[in-house]
């Protein structure tokens, strides 16, 4: 999150500020990024002197055997705007994205998002649209189908670190509101908090902080209406140096990841993590991944 903020003044008010799914990003790539449990997975990035981008990506899991794999294509167009997107599973799924951005409008962009399933010919699309400037961020897509398209819009305001959200999905065939999503945040300095509440039985928060440049922490809590089960974690990271750099995290269910990466040259990538079940620590059950990633 702390990209979309400036620190050119003491009291220098919100920027633009992030998407509705972009709230609380830093908190949760504390959760999310680093590790691949049960995974095997090799990914490599390229670009053509053409400026087409390549990411082909194949892994398998370890404990069905599945493997699988996906390419996606993109290509710009920076003189009008334009990004061309393809992509490709071994789910025989073809995905096409066309999006402009800053031409009809500074901070505006519009996408058309489809998908195609030539076993099936089953066809699915959405139109997207975006805009964005100081202390605003909003946006509204909306399903391509004639049998009742699905509403879903977002809007994010903010001012000197504080963040008010709102999102919804409004499907047209039932006449009824089928997300209604509610979310308040604060950032100063290395600091973040980040409150939600879904559909008014959901709700969560997490706090982020970056303690220095080596060290940064993390912790989530979530509870559902009606029900005593509340659901927290605490993960943190700890960048060792420039190429190494380890994270681990454990929630109240007694779940330890960790996670390993280190650069051995550049464009090459290693990420080994374990999951361990701390209740059943003998018992095993434990996962681990692997995970190579190229660039070039």
């Amino acid at each position: 999150m702390s990209s979309y903020f400036r620190s050119s003044k003491p009291t220098d008010p919100m920027a633009v500020p992030p998407s509705y799914s972009d709230l609380g990003k830093s908190a949760r790539d504390m959760f999310n990024k680093g590790y691949g449990f049960g995974i095997v997975k090799l990914e490599l990035k390229t670009k053509s002197s053409s400026g087409v981008e390549f990411t082909a990506s194949g892994s398998s899991n370890t404990d069905t055997g599945k493997a699988s794999g996906s390419l996606e294509t993109k290509y710009k167009v920076k003189a009008y705007g334009l990004t061309f997107t393809q992509k490709w599973n071994t789910d025989n799924i073809l995905g096409t994205e066309i999006s402009m951005e800053d031409q009809l409008a500074q901070g505006f962009k519009v996408a058309l998002d489809t998908t195609f399933v030539p076993n099936t010919g089953k066809k699915s699309g959405k139109l997207k649209t975006s805009y964005k400037r100081e202390y605003v961020n909003l946006g509204c897509d909306v399903d391509i189908d004639l049998s009742g398209p699905t509403v879903f819009g977002w809007a994010v305001l903010g001012y000197e670190g504080w963040l008010a959200g709102y999102q919804m999905a409004f499907d047209t065939a039932k006449y009824k509101l089928s997300q209604n999503n509610f979310a308040l945040g604060y950032k100063a300095g290395d600091f973040q908090l980040h409150t939600n509440v879904n559909d008014g039985t959901e709700f969560g928060g997490s706090i982020y902080q970056k303690v220095n440049n080596k060290v940064e922490t993390s912790i989530n809590l979530a509870w559902t209406a009606g029900s005593n089960n509340t659901r927290f974690g605490i993960a943190a990271k700890y960048q060792m140096n420039e190429k190494t750099s380890i994270v681990t995290k454990v929630n109240n269910a007694s779940l330890i990841g960790i996670g390993y990466a280190h650069t051995l040259r550049p464009g090459v990538k290693l990420t080994l993590s374990g999951l361990l079940d701390g209740k059943n620590f003998s018992a095993g059950g434990h996962k681990v991944g692997l995970a190579f990633e190229l660039e070039a």
